[in-house]
């Protein structure tokens, strides 16, 4: 019923959203001399913000083409190396380029898809053979294609580990923390040759009873039957996933928003103003955040639920009480596979000593196989994306991971 609504309601505001565009279009011409006053660009840029604000958004693409190597243009091709139900792997292929670390980047499963990512990849890509998980939307997977949980995705990631082989670096980013290094670990303790070389957990919940954030204590109030009534419906028969359980891309975005709905208020206010400046480099800077932002996809309900209750409410992974599929995951028995940890000061979504708990837990790693990084005047997003990520964060990043290559 949720879903149904949802769709009702964007039907609904369809036709004006699109009397919104045409209006735009019609103030903003320079055929109206409306355009000229400053009461005609206000009603435009108003316009054009609801349109904006309210148009539906697909998958984006990461469209990168080329990367700067030694000084020198290098273009990149986009190559599909293995495909999954729930998961494609994707390579960003660079012409001419083979001697470089296998980086397997896995992008978070938590809402937007991996393209959110596109400036990690970006920044990895002059000293890497760069690999990520391209996450699919599970109301695109239909339902005789069966379910998809944590369990699924520490073997995705063990999978796509040995795919690439011995040497491999693995960087999670934010929500992947803990089945990156529950697959590590169970790598590690099977004796795995295809143990990567080096692992990188950048501001993820590896123990959230440290500085709980908003969302951590979202879940420590509620039960797991509250989340399963509240936020878990089924996908409509518009859609391929037809009669999935899913927790909604929608229902995300609403909390990401309210987090920091003053913020959001505010950029929206500034793109109003912009756009009747006619800043137009500011404005399209605003939309290229926000088309990326309200970018969304459905979780699988029993993958959502299963994390809530592993990682957010009983703790497993830093208690040591974590088992997948029978295994006992034992991040001590991971001694080969260097570790660095990436922290944000101002992260509002994995408080700062999230990340750096997994030092705690890897007892087996010798002190020059440890690398923990806390990036002053960052909040989460910043941890990886951003000037500071670019400037201050990925060369670090880098160093680790050539200090520790085969």
């Amino acid at each position: 019923m949720l879903y149904h609504l949802h769709e009702l309601g964007q039907a609904a505001i369809t036709p004006i959203r699109l009397a919104a565009e045409a209006g735009h279009h019609v103030l903003s011409s320079p055929y109206n001399p409306l355009a000229y006053t400053h009461a005609g660009r206000a009603a435009a840029a108003a316009c054009h913000v609801f349109e904006h604000s309210t148009r539906p958004q697909g998958k984006p693409a990461f469209g990168l083409t080329e990367t700067m190597i030694n000084g020198e243009t290098v273009a990149i091709v986009e190559e599909i190396v293995t495909r999954k139900t729930f998961c494609q792997l994707k390579r960003f292929r660079r012409e001419g380029r083979h001697d470089d670390p296998r980086l397997l980047i896995v992008a978070p499963l938590s809402g937007h898809y991996a393209t959110l990512l596109r400036g990690t990849v970006a920044a990895m890509l002059p000293d890497h053979d760069v690999y990520i998980t391209d996450w699919r939307d599970a109301r695109a997977v239909p339902l005789r294609d069966g379910n998809f949980d944590l369990d699924d995705y520490i073997d995705y990631v063990i999978d796509f580990l040995r795919l690439l082989g011995p040497g491999t670096h693995v960087m999670a980013v934010c929500q992947p923390s803990v089945p990156v290094l529950a697959a590590v670990a169970l790598m590690s303790a099977a004796g795995d040759p295809s143990v990567p070389a080096s692992m990188t957990l950048m501001g993820g919940p590896i123990d959230s009873r440290r500085n709980p954030t908003t969302p951590n204590k979202l879940a420590m109030e509620h039960s797991i039957e509250w989340f399963e009534h509240s936020v878990i419906t089924r996908v409509p028969a518009t859609y391929p996933g037809f009669m999935r359980r899913v927790y909604p891309g929608f229902l995300q975005l609403t909390g990401f928003m309210t987090m920091n709905l003053d913020r959001h208020v505010g950029a929206h206010f500034q793109l109003f103003n912009n756009l009747i400046k006619g800043d137009e480099d500011g404005a399209q800077a605003h939309r290229a955040f926000y088309e990326e932002y309200r970018s969304v996809m459905d979780l699988s309900a029993e993958y959502y639920l299963q994390t809530v209750t592993q990682v957010f409410k009983e703790h497993q992974l830093p208690k040591g009480t974590m088992l997948s599929r029978g295994r006992p995951v034992e991040p001590r028995a991971i001694t080969r596979t260097a570790l660095m940890t990436v922290e944000g000061e101002l992260d509002d979504i994995s408080g700062v000593g999230q990340t750096l708990a997994a030092h705690d837990i890897c007892t087996g790693l010798a002190p020059a196989m440890r690398v923990h990084h806390m990036q002053p005047g960052v909040g989460h997003y910043g941890v990886f994306n951003g000037s500071k990520w670019r400037g201050q964060i990925a060369p670090r990043v880098k160093t680790f991971i050539r200090a520790h290559s085969v």
